[in-house]
């Protein structure tokens, strides 16, 4: 009975070491962070509100009035609640503007700077917030790797200094 206790704690000890990384959370290296796009006039098809990311679907015209089907990721819920954005606050068939960032590769995917409703109001500033320090100037304390951004040879702590 204690082997088997010792042998399923050492399994579940090695999957968790093992499987790790794929808990970790991907970044933006995907999109262009360094030139946002602002889509305009464009028709909300859907949101799904949740975690880890709010997703916006949308259709966007181009220029010949061919549609184009976007999908844009936005913060988790619970992060862009704290800027009025709710579950209802954008629905089917609104027309807003979007300002994102690209995907890389061409494809119709982003990640979510700003929403402005028809009525002006807007959800975000513009910035990729959460996936590194909005402001570089300031002691972050003992480090660890999110204020690596902001040191100047990009190191990271042991958060032991």
């Amino acid at each position: 009975m204690k082997i088997k206790l010792i042998a399923s704690l050492a399994l579940i000890a090695g999957l968790l070491a093992i499987c790790s990384p794929i808990f970790a959370h991907h970044g933006s290296a995907a999109y262009d962070n360094s030139k946002p796009v602002t889509l305009k006039n464009v028709t909300v098809t859907k949101v799904n509100w949740g975690n880890p990311h709010t997703l916006l679907l949308f259709d966007v015209k181009d220029d010949e009035g061919n549609v184009k089907h976007w999908v844009a990721e936005a913060n988790a819920a619970s992060a862009i609640s704290s800027s009025g954005w709710t579950r209802t606050a954008i629905q089917p068939g609104d027309t807003i503007t979007v300002v994102l960032y690209a995907a890389r590769n061409g494809q119709p995917l982003g990640r979510v700077g700003k929403v402005i409703l028809a009525n002006g109001k807007e959800f975000g500033d513009g910035e990729l917030i959460g996936d590194r320090p909005s402001v570089c100037d300031q002691d972050f304390g003992n480090g660890g790797n999110e204020s690596a951004a902001c040191r100047p040879d990009g190191r990271k702590t042991s958060n032991k200094e």
